[in-house]
């Protein structure tokens, strides 16, 4: 079986997990079992990072030993991603014996062939990102990660030769492109960091004691990132007497936080070289979730915890919002009204409907059997939908992936409503024509089933529990059995749910009229016009907004890897799916305005015709982000 390995970034240990810890691990567990289903031999690999300053602060603060501290936050952990249904195969602690003694075992490796030497550091240290700093890589002042104050520390430490790999780095990351992604977090790494030169790193502190001792020299303990970074091998048994899983290296994707991207593309990288080991194949860094619009924080209450969610909405409905609503290696807003809009919309209107409105014409006209040949339009489209949907996923696109999904979901709600079977099944002479429709729904319902089983495994098995497919073959009728079930998603009460953060779930904002051009319009400059940044960008997601008869969203790809939503109102002139994969022009530096809740981040130009609506479409040869002049 070829395999497939895919990490979560080591969690650091110094608080709560909250939905900035189940994103990463969420991602990769809908990758994970979606290689499975594939037939992969997966490792799906998850741990946390124990060591450090700031953990033994926080014990402190606790009245607790730091192991002490740890394993309360570890078991808490474990039990959150067991309630989230994350299904790793391997948890790895950097306090477990057998990853301690792979990274002694590397930090003596390095020490032996020359690459890490002792020296003395004085610079400017920032405590809760655990990194040095010189004059030249400071802010204002501050840490460049976090902005935070750091202080000034002269120690005596280990040195790993950092230096020595630049070179060898630029040459690995501009001989495989899709080694670092989203394409932004490359040439942040080459730009900023590369060109200009490494510095070797300090890898030994001296200031504390709670990590990992150097074996040759236990007043000094190993420094957080070749301390935690070994995990990725450490739980395949390199360096100890693990069980030996070393086939599965290198990783296929290191899925990471974008504020660590350095770290796994830099001195990960250059630790493997070093060593001799082949290097992942990629590092993702993935962007960060706001709250409300505000960063998440402790101080300001708005730190989105998982339960809140789970206990509230169930399970699959906060994996699905949490997967779905942001771009690949974008940040993202976690809005409660917008959960509520996608949890009415998309779960309780869109894919509940659809299987109870299946399920009981089924039941209703034909006592739960079904037997016939699937629409030959649909089966196409289902085909097609397939194909996309695999494409979406083997590009690391799980958003993308999921809008197929609920493409299909979209064309079968309207394919109940073109072929209406409440009045077939009261003509006995439309019975075949009535077996047909209906397996074409269950048909595409175990579709549905199967492609959302990454995202929302609980709901997949509800699904197949309600449609059990008997029998499939090419020339004979397809057979389901259906029996009716609990709905999925019962809708919300947007007028009265509170959220587990106190906020009304109302409904949006009232659309504002945008005042029309008349004969009369003042002539405008040259001047002027240049001010319009209009740019060519392709429809990747076009779907309506919740509460609206004449507005579309629509996802925008502008080039470049820049993704951006624009709502129009043009609901009334185009299906949802007649705009996806369109050309189209974009006001791109236009002010971003809410639309019945919903930002809209640009307009797209369109033009009369009568009394219709058509939008300004540019030819198919221009790629996104081209500029119209």
């Amino acid at each position: 079986m070829k395999t497939y390995y895919i990490t979560t970034p080591a969690y650091y240990t110094s608080g709560e997990f909250h939905i900035g810890n189940a994103y990463p691990s969420l991602i990769c567990d809908a990758m994970a079992r979606y290689k499975r289903m594939q037939g992969f031999d997966v490792m799906f690999l998850t741990g946390t990072d124990e060591h450090g300053q700031k953990v033994q602060i926080a014990a402190q603060e606790a009245g607790l030993s730091p192991k002490q501290f740890v394993d309360g936050l570890v078991d808490n952990a474990k039990d959150l991603w067991t309630l989230l249904g994350i299904s790793y195969d391997k948890f790895v602690r950097t306090t477990d014996d057998y990853h301690e003694k792979t990274v002694q075992a590397i930090f003596q490796i390095l020490y032996d062939q020359g690459d890490i030497y002792k020296g003395v550091y004085e610079g400017w240290y920032c405590t809760p990102c655990e990194s040095f700093w010189s004059d030249s890589q400071l802010d204002n002042s501050t840490c460049p990660d976090c902005k935070r104050s750091v202080a000034r520390s002269t120690e005596e430490n280990y040195f790993f030769r950092m230096s020595k790999y630049t070179q060898r780095l630029i040459d690995h990351i501009e001989a495989n492109p899709d080694f670092i992604q989203p394409a932004s977090r490359r040439n942040e790494m080459l730009n900023n960091f590369l060109k200009p030169g490494l510095e070797d790193l300090c890898v030994s502190r001296t200031a504390f004691d709670w990590g990992v001792k150097v074996p040759f020299d236990p007043a000094h303990v190993i420094y957080v990132w070749i301390d935690a970074l070994p995990n990725y091998i450490s739980g395949l048994g390199f360096f100890n007497e693990q069980e030996d899983n070393t086939r599965y290296w290198p990783a296929d994707v290191h899925l990471v936080g974008k504020e660590i991207v350095r770290f796994h593309t830099l001195i990960w990288p250059a630790t493997l070289m070093a060593l001799g080991l082949p290097l992942p194949k990629q590092v993702y860094g993935h962007g960060w979730w706001t709250a409300e619009g505000q960063k998440m924080s402790k101080s300001f209450g708005n730190v989105v915890y998982p339960r809140m969610y789970t206990e509230k909405y169930g399970v699959d409905a906060l994996r699905y919002f949490l997967l779905r609503e942001i771009p690949a290696g974008q940040d993202g807003d976690f809005s409660h009204r917008r959960f509520v809009e996608r949890y009415n919309g998309d779960l309780a209107n869109d894919l509940g409907n659809l299987l109870s409105r299946t399920v009981a014409m089924t039941v209703k006209y034909l006592g739960g059997k079904v037997a016939g040949q699937v629409d030959p339009e649909i089966a196409e489209f289902i085909k097609e939908i397939n194909i996309a949907y695999c494409s979406q996923m083997d590009a690391f696109n799980i958003p993308a992936a999921m809008v197929e999904v609920w493409r299909l979901i979209g064309r079968m709600n309207k394919y109940i409503d073109e072929t209406q079977p409440w009045i077939l099944g009261k003509d006995e002479s439309k019975k075949d024509e009535l077996a047909v429709v209906l397996a074409s729904l269950c048909e595409a319902l175990c579709v549905v089933g199967s492609r959302i089983e990454p995202f929302m495994p609980k709901t997949s098995k509800k699904i197949f529990e309600q449609i059990e497919l008997v029998a499939f073959g090419n020339t004979s009728p397809i057979k389901f059995i259906v029996r009716p079930g609990e709905a999925l998603f019962p809708r919300i009460d947007v007028a009265t749910d509170m959220s587990p953060l106190g906020v009304i779930a109302s409904v949006g904002d009232i659309v504002p009229d945008v005042p029309r051009a008349t004969e009369d319009s003042p002539e405008i400059t040259i001047d002027d016009f240049a001010k319009i940044d209009l740019r060519v960008a392709e429809v990747l997601v076009c779907e309506p907004v919740k509460k609206s008869d004449r507005l579309l969203r629509l996802e925008l790809d502008m080039g470049n890897g820049e993704r951006r939503q624009v709502v129009s109102g043009i609901a009334a002139y185009y299906q949802p799916d007649e705009v996806v994969g369109k050309r189209v022009i974009v006001v791109k530096n236009l002010k971003a305005v809410k639309l019945r809740g919903v930002e809209s981040q640009g307009m797209i130009l369109c033009a009369e015709e009568g009394d219709k609506v058509k939008l300004v479409e540019a030819p198919a040869s221009i790629p996104p982000g081209g500029e119209v002049r």
